[in-house]
């Protein structure tokens, strides 16, 4: 019964229909089963395969936005649940489009992924200055953080951030991810982040290994 409810739960969010994903994480409730296995086994089994599928050109971001909405509107009513049951999310990230740089779709995507794959998100938004991600990193205790650019005029404000989290001590405390559509696995090197992701899905994965 549990299992049943559960698969039609990620099914119901890898269609991107947020009011069944909403009925059915209440029903999933109704029924006793644990916030965990909600959130592992339905919400983020569903939002996996749309990772896989996104990776793979097989989606497009519409359907990943769409899919994150819907996986939001379950999120609301596990969340928290969760926090009740003490179960602790996978880590912390900063997310934010650095210094000079306005374009956000790619930094909500890595945002909805993360959530999706169970790590607590704190949005920056965008055009951070370096002592954003900072004071960012500092307030939330975060593991990680994740700078986006989309302008090559803005790329270099990546450094100045990375720059930043040396100057206040943080650099070792941090995992520094970086993405956005000029950048390079080289260019991360370069600038002494610890990882680069190609597209928001790919950007789970970099952050489990890190």
């Amino acid at each position: 019964m549990a299992a049943e409810i559960l698969e039609q739960l990620s099914d119901a969010l890898i269609k991107g229909q947020a009011p069944v994903v909403k009925d059915l994480t209440q029903k999933a409730i109704d029924a006793g089963i644990p916030p965990e296995a909600i959130l592992n086994d339905g919400l983020i089994a569903g939002m996996s395969v749309i990772g896989d599928r996104f990776k793979r050109n097989e989606v497009y971001i519409p359907e990943v936005l769409i899919a994150a909405r819907a996986m939001n509107s379950g999120m609301a009513l596990v969340k928290p649940l969760l926090k009740l049951a003490g179960v602790k999310a996978k880590g912390t990230v900063c997310c934010g489009t650095v210094k000079g740089d306005l374009h956000d779709i790619g930094k909500n995507l890595v945002c909805m992924m993360l959530e999706g794959a169970g790590y607590d998100v704190v949005d920056l938004g965008v055009n951070c200055e370096p002592e954003k991600f900072v004071q960012g990193v500092q307030d939330s205790n975060a593991d990680a953080i994740g700078m986006s650019a989309l302008l090559t005029t803005t790329m270099t404000n990546m450094k100045a951030t990375i720059d930043a989290f040396q100057e206040a001590g943080l650099r070792d405390k941090v995992k520094i991810m970086v993405g956005g559509a000029p950048l390079t696995q080289n260019f991360a090197e370069e600038i002494g982040a610890d990882g680069y992701a190609p597209d928001a899905a790919s950007a789970v994965d970099l952050l489990a290994s890190l």
